[in-house]
């Protein structure tokens, strides 16, 4: 009789179990691109990572050959 329990205690968890068959697969999940960088390129720009001791910030080189952070250039662009 213990045996028939978990025979059913097994049949009943294996039912459910849930196997994906999305394309994703389980690798992690991009979100939205950063606005800046997005804009950056839009406005024709090259994007230029600049070490500092924070750590590392994105400068976007305009063909104009200005070159801004991109949030500043973000910023100027789309005033509130």
């Amino acid at each position: 009789m213990k045996y028939c329990f978990a025979a059913l205690a097994a049949v009943l968890l294996a039912g459910c179990t849930t196997e994906s068959n999305s394309p994703q697969g389980n690798g992690p999940q991009a979100g939205m691109a950063n606005p800046a960088s997005v804009w950056c390129k839009e406005k024709g720009g090259v994007q230029v990572p600049i070490q500092s001791p924070q750590g590392v910030r994105t400068d976007c080189k305009l063909p104009n050959g200005e070159v801004l952070d991109e949030w500043a250039l973000w910023r100027r662009d789309h005033p509130q």
